[in-house]
């Protein structure tokens, strides 16, 4: 019988990491002529890859306190499926892919059953809730990062890190032309295309998309008043862990706040990033992806008043992009809660979207900024660089070690 390994991401970025993990695993197993079983949690990437779903990422995916309140029972319900599944099932390793709440109790539940413990993409322990770092001394075996202050801060509290870059510094840049991509989402070329990322999360996309398309309604006046500036198309990207409902939802959220305006829902959120001229984007995973490709953009974001005032007392870092703290400075203008409005955002946008100093210093940052998020090298390693080939090749030494001695088939129920 196949061994099993349990794998796990609660929202879209991380489920993007599954996928490639799964394949990854997969490929290096076949070369061995061996095989194992996944499950766990994951979106419809994973599953694709060859997933046993046992919870799906898409009703877990909740962010800030009010929020994650309000859905409490669901994700009770998830987290218990899972650790049942675990006691079930029984893992020969488990890979973890950031989402700490509920990774942290199944990591202490995998401890106790006896399974090692892989974790990729760190939760930010180093900005806020630095207490956990107890959790990942005790129940991670080995924790994978991809921003290169963090193996330090994790080295520094005795954590076995390390850095293996960033998965989406390793991929190329999306094939599609601007031509076939205009043609795909019924877009005008010849038009100045605008990408607006609320996030993923739904609660993300009902908080932070009214003020985009604000922005976008006065955008889109002010550049239609100037001779030299070409009318505005604006790219609304939505993850594929969107449900139907909820994609309707978004639908009717533009026709209500910009009747009037052109904006188009897109699938691919890379491909939207490389072709529009400059972006509004959500604190987040997107943020880096906008870096990584090159896309001048501005970072917003907003949560509930009462999430806001929690974090302003316990968050210890001097930036909230992600882009800033790798840079340890502000490359990238941050417009939260209530500095972000559309006036705020069309002042620092306007100026990135002609060719000037404002727009070429920001995409020279940005090209630093790609330097650091590359993979090192790894000294005596012989296998392909990259983060995604990394988490597999840990996974499999640790599949290994589990198979000779056997320990997560030997703890009592």
């Amino acid at each position: 019988m196949p061994p099993s390994i349990f794998i796990s991401a609660g929202e879209a970025s991380g489920e993007v990491y599954g996928a490639l993990i799964i394949d990854e695993l997969k490929r290096r197993l076949a070369a061995q002529h061996s095989e194992a079983v996944f499950f766990g949690m994951g979106g419809p990437r994973m599953v694709a890859a060859g997933l046993d779903r046992v919870v799906r990422a898409e009703d877990m995916a909740v962010m800030g306190i009010t929020e994650v309140v309000r859905h409490l029972p669901t994700i009770y319900t998830g987290f218990r499926k899972l650790r049942q599944s675990l006691r079930d099932r029984r893992p020969s390793v488990a890979i973890l892919i950031d989402f700490p709440d509920i990774h942290f109790k199944l990591a202490r539940e995998l401890h106790r059953l006896g399974v090692p413990v892989l974790f990729f993409v760190s939760p930010q322990l180093w900005a806020w809730k630095k207490h956990r770092i107890k959790l990942v001394q005790r129940y991670v075996d080995r924790m994978l990062v991809i921003f290169p202050f963090e193996e330090p801060f994790y080295r520094e509290h005795n954590v076995n890190a390390e850095f293996v870059g960033h998965p989406l510094a390793e991929l190329p840049l999306p094939a599609v032309s601007r031509s076939d991509f205009a043609l795909q989402n019924h877009l005008d070329s010849a038009k100045t295309w605008i990408g607006l990322l609320p996030g993923s999360r739904v609660k993300e996309i009902r908080d932070n998309l009214p003020e985009m398309l604000r922005t976008a309604d006065l955008l889109y006046s002010k550049l239609c008043r100037e001779a030299a500036a070409r009318e505005p198309q604006f790219l609304l990207p939505l993850a594929p862990t969107l449900t139907p409902a909820r994609r309707a939802e978004v639908e009717q959220q533009v026709a209500a706040l910009a009747p009037h305006l052109a904006v188009s829902l897109v699938s691919d959120a890379r491909a939207a990033l490389l072709h529009a001229r400059a972006s509004i984007v959500a604190s987040g995973t997107a943020t880096v992806e906008a870096a990584l490709i090159g896309n001048p953009f501005v970072v917003v974001y907003r949560v509930s008043p009462l999430t806001y005032a929690i974090a302003r007392r316990i968050v210890t870092v001097p930036h909230v992009a992600m882009v800033n703290l790798i840079a340890q400075k502000r490359v990238i203008p941050e417009l939260i809660q209530n500095d972000f409005t559309a006036s705020n955002i069309v002042r620092e946008l306007e100026p990135l979207l002609p060719d000037g100093p404002r727009r070429q210093s920001m995409m020279k940052e940005l090209a630093v900024l790609r330097g650091l998020l590359r993979t090192r090298t790894r000294p005596g390693s012989q296998d392909s660089a990259g983060a995604i080939a990394r988490v597999a090749e840990v996974a499999l030494d640790l599949l290994e070690t589990a198979s000779r001695t056997g320990i997560a088939q030997t703890v009592p129920s």
